[in-house]
């Protein structure tokens, strides 16, 4: 199923947008186009220098004084997580938009200090935390909305999720590690992030609030070079036929701008279009079932 939506009137000057993963790649294109647009941005990021050059940047490009707050977390730490959100809500008494941006593949098995898979925690439930403890404040826009940067790669999980091995340790072990075990690791979060956006939407009918999710495409970015130089080699080669961190971006710009897309949330899209994602990524007990474990894992 597509389903084209041509409105693009919401006006985000003075919007207050909050993004993960501004820094670099498709979060940085982002926050690019929202400073264009006159939006007041809050960046969250891990690293306060980059941040800081980020800020800079962009001021730059902008001719209106638009607000950029910036705060430090590790997305990967849920306690860092909690902090951050108090910092936010302390400091920002509104937010229009909530951007789960930030992404991570990890080549070898590492677990957070909670004991939870890193890919898993930075992915899916960093965002679902995150949210989690600003939903209040969301909800006191009046018009808030909550994009989620999702991914094709979900259609490479054929069987669901393996709740019995949601640390997927087994996945970076002997054969299966080279039959690609750390990317179904990778897949699988990309469809907690369908999943999730769906089971929040679905929460969330009758508020002032709606939640997207979308599919960025395959981007030239700095993803996965943390995995040594045949990962590096991989997304060299890959990169050769990826589209830039701009039109990665588009979408999600998009989707932060439209004037009215209340019909449309909890959907998955891309290139400015609704999309059908997999089977799986529609299964509405799985997603509540996805929605009760993860909030095990945050207590």
């Amino acid at each position: 199923m597509t389903d084209m939506i041509t409105k693009k009137e919401w006006n985000l000057q003075d919007k207050y947008v909050l993004i993960t993963g501004a820094t670099s790649g498709i979060g940085l294109a982002a926050a690019k186009a929202l400073a264009r647009r006159n939006a007041n941005l809050g960046i969250i990021a891990r690293n306060q220098s980059k941040a800081e050059e980020i800020t800079t940047l962009l001021r730059m490009q902008t001719k209106k004084s638009i607000k950029i707050d910036i705060f430090i977390a590790d997305l990967s730490s849920q306690k860092s997580i909690r902090k951050v959100a108090a910092q936010i809500l302390e400091r920002c008494p509104r937010i229009d938009v909530l951007v789960n941006n930030a992404g991570a593949l990890f080549d070898s098995f590492q677990k957070t200090e909670e004991g939870v898979e890193m890919t898993w925690a930075v992915n899916h439930l960093a965002p679902f935390l995150l949210t989690s403890l600003l939903l209040d404040r969301l909800k006191e826009s009046e018009s808030a909305r909550i994009i989620n940067t999702a991914s094709h790669g979900h259609k490479m999980v054929k069987g669901g999720f393996e709740f019995d091995h949601m640390n997927g340790e087994r996945l970076y072990r002997g054969m299966k590690k080279f039959l690609g075990g750390p990317t179904i690791c990778y897949a699988q979060t990309k469809l907690a992030n369908i999943l999730f956006t769906a089971e929040l939407a679905r929460r969330l009918e009758g508020s002032t609030i709606t939640v997207y999710c979308f599919d960025p495409g395959l981007v030239a970015t700095n993803f996965n070079q943390n995995n040594g130089m045949m990962a590096k080699a991989t997304m060299a080669v890959m990169n050769l036929f990826s589209r830039t961190p701009e039109k990665g971006a588009d979408t999600l710009v998009w989707l932060a701008e439209l004037k009215d897309t209340s019909n449309q949330s909890g959907k998955y899209f891309a290139d400015r279009q609704q999309k059908a994602p997999t089977a799986l990524a529609t299964d509405k007990e799985l997603a509540k079932k996805l929605w009760n474990i993860s909030e095990e894992q945050i207590q």
